[in-house]
């Protein structure tokens, strides 16, 4: 059975290129589960795997794409049906493993889950992982005690796809929400999405070396680490919160220990890649429910195979905004 799929190679010149080509579903890898991805997202670490990146995808050539809805074609290990609708998020889909930018994938049952019936396949590739770690995110930030009454939340990256959702989100759990980003002349954008304040990047960036800035936040989601997370961790007011979830300027973190230990300041890790399947789940269902975002699926762009090379390299350049979704219909 041939399929088309969005190839990576890299050329004798050592250059990384993705182009359309078809494909034999005798190709994928072995796997419980055989997929007919009827649509897929673009996320951060796709463009890094487009982009040649050995920490990211070790071998080439390569079908990206870290999201999958569709429908089951054939299970060899029960547990699904074939014509049910699932998807798969996380793990190592799009990696090392073929992922959704082809239009089959092959995969273990233990990376996915049923679609849930309050939401179509498009709906969940509105969210996609980049939008299932927003979710993630604010329910840490709620964890550890955020609540709205308590001031601010500042968002960085708040363009991109973790950024956007996370506005929305938090907007719609009643937060007032702050847009961190270098793109302020797209204030309007932000405040559709629920932002009241926009925050020039360059403006925020401490360059004082000071340890502590005044307080303003009462939480933070950071996508950025670096100098970002830094300045963050200064503003933060006391038993306040980040969420860090993104290394898109530095894996670096230049900071001291005066936050946590005099103001008690949070900072909590999220990890969206290797959750137990049922935590996913969790979290899945809040997302179709309590937490659904109708709105969400008219900020997205919808794009098709042949336009995801140049899709990809804006992502690389930090121009895009909001969500991206592939159409394999």
């Amino acid at each position: 059975m041939d399929y088309r799929s969005f190839v990576v190679e890299q050329t004798k010149e050592g250059i990384f290129e993705g182009k359309v080509k078809t494909l034999n579903h005798k190709d994928l890898p072995e796997g419980d589960v055989l997929i007919k991805v009827e649509c897929s997202s673009l996320n951060y670490k796709d463009a890094l795997s487009f982009s040649g990146n050995k920490g990211v995808t070790k071998q080439y050539p390569h079908t990206p794409g870290i999201d999958a809805a569709g429908k089951v074609v054939s299970c060899t290990s029960g547990g699904f049906i074939e014509g049910q609708s699932v998807f798969v998020i996380g793990y190592d889909l799009g990696m090392n493993t073929s992922g959704g930018f082809g239009e089959y994938i092959s995969v273990p049952k233990e990376w996915v889950m049923p679609m849930p019936n309050d939401m179509s396949a498009m709906q969940g590739m509105a969210w996609g992982t980049a939008g299932f770690t927003a979710a993630l995110c604010i329910d840490k930030l709620i964890m550890a005690g955020l609540t709205p009454n308590q001031g601010p939340v500042l968002v960085s990256g708040a363009s991109g796809g973790v950024g956007s959702v996370a506005i929305m989100l938090l907007a719609k759990l009643g937060f007032e929400v702050h847009a961190l980003t270098a793109k302020t002349a797209e204030s309007t954008f932000f405040e559709q999405l629920g932002a009241s304040v926009v925050v020039d990047r360059a403006d925020f960036l401490d360059q004082s070396k000071r340890p502590m800035l005044k307080p303003v936040y009462a939480g933070a989601i950071d996508v950025a680490g670096g100098d970002i997370l830094a300045t963050l961790l200064k503003v933060i007011k006391p038993s306040g919160s980040v969420a860090c979830c993104g290394l898109v300027a530095s894996i670096e973190l230049n900071t001291t220990v005066l936050p946590f230990i005099l103001r008690g300041v949070n900072l909590l890790g999220v990890d969206s890649v290797e959750l137990p399947l049922h935590v996913k789940k969790s979290m899945w269902e809040k997302i179709s429910k309590e937490w659904a975002l109708p709105e969400l699926l008219t900020q997205c762009q919808i794009i098709q195979k042949e336009q995801l090379a140049d899709s990809l390299q804006l992502l690389l350049n930090g121009t895009v905004k909001g969500r991206y979704i592939l159409n394999h219909q």
